[in-house]
């Protein structure tokens, strides 16, 4: 399809809209996240044991999300201020770890929906299956989603731009041919997101079908609950923060290769753009609240330690306020009993020059 001309005509959406989008989103998720993460991290890798279903590839999300939130004061400091003071570079990386967060928890939460299913449907099948293969998975995908994500800041530069000091959305994109721009999309859309929708989908409605099976053995049933809720939580956090972002983009992609005439279309695609990235960095929020409320071994574990450590607290605090009133006690009965000797000493002081007297009118011993 070739671009009408009246498409150049067309202005793009305010800055201001999209300024204020984007500062709003990652002010409110920046402390939950940071939190959130920095707690499920340290359960995850201290208290939980790494051959615990899945663990290993929650502790990867997790960093996959502390990577996106470290980068998130950068990015209110431009969406607030407009500037950007930092160098291309930095630009750059901070817009390679908004991708890479996205497209890393699409194959975590993927790998932990697969792995449940897996290990409760096929128990004799994954026998031999431990953490060192979680392991490896998780290192290629971190190698593969890193080297995918790479064009991205590539096609975006501040140099196509005639302004200074920009980044994020304010970089310019390049022009390219509609063959690289069919097929980075497609690319994007099959192995980013379609695929791992469908076996999304299919770990659910297998785990259902388990749960409703009467055949299946008894004592499995609360482990089988428990899967389902896990992977339907995974579905959850996959269809509100990346489903919209990739039902947008081919059209997105569209609207910068200039292929719509329509100026009405090009605003509501591009602002639903907006929307769509703010969506994409809301899983950074929702990915601790399913380590906690769909995995009951989390729940014990950071339950447990927490309350042991209060405990250890509170009888610390309260071993040193005995310890300073005993002293105190033992300070006060000290002084106390200063106190009645002097007042003893005090009463017996009369009589002392009489006894002495006494004693001195007493007849000398005999020889």
């Amino acid at each position: 399809m070739l671009a009408d001309n009246s498409s150049d005509n067309c202005s793009y959406p305010s800055m201001g809209f999209q300024a204020s989008v984007y500062a709003a989103t990652y002010v409110i998720i920046f402390i939950p996240g940071l939190v959130g993460n920095s707690l499920a991290l340290w359960v995850l890798c201290c208290f939980v044991k790494k051959e615990s279903k899945a663990v290993v590839f929650m502790m990867n999300l997790s960093v996959a999300d502390l990577a996106h939130v470290l980068s998130l004061p950068l990015r209110m400091y431009y969406y607030i201020n407009h500037r950007w003071p930092f160098g291309s570079f930095l630009c750059q990386f901070c817009f390679y770890l908004k991708y890479l967060n996205m497209y890393a928890s699409i194959c975590f939460l993927t790998c932990i929906s697969v792995q449940r299913c897996l290990f409760l449907l096929h128990p004799f099948r994954t026998k031999s299956w431990n953490y060192r293969h979680d392991v490896a998975v998780s290192a290629v995908i971190w190698i593969v989603v890193g080297a995918a994500c790479l064009p991205l800041p590539i096609l975006r530069s501040s140099g196509l731009t005639n302004k200074d000091n920009t980044c994020f959305a304010d970089l310019g994109v390049k022009q390219l041919t509609q063959g690289a721009s069919i097929t980075l999309m497609v690319v994007a859309e099959l192995s980013g997101f379609l695929l791992p929708l469908a076996i999304i989908l299919y770990c659910t409605w297998k785990m259902r079908q388990s749960l409703q099976d009467p055949r299946a053995p008894s004592q499995q049933a609360n482990e089988r609950r428990k899967a389902w809720r896990l992977i339907l939580g995974c579905a959850a956090v996959f269809f509100v923060c990346f489903t919209p972002y990739h039902i947008n983009l081919p059209i997105f992609m569209m609207v910068k290769q200039r292929v719509f005439g329509s100026c009405l279309v090009r605003h509501h695609v591009l602002n639903f753009h907006t929307i769509s990235l703010c969506l994409a960095s809301l899983n950074c929020c929702l990915d601790p609240i399913l380590y906690y409320f769909m995995t009951s071994e989390f729940q014990q574990r950071l339950f447990r330690h927490s309350r042991a450590a209060f405990l250890h607290r509170f009888i610390h605090l309260d071993n040193s306020r005995t310890a300073v009133s005993t002293a105190k006690e033992e300070g006060e009965e000290e002084e106390g009993g200063k106190r009645s000797e002097n007042i003893l000493m005090a009463y017996l002081r009369p009589f002392r020059p009489q006894r002495l007297k006494n004693d001195s009118m007493d007849p000398p011993p005999s020889p």
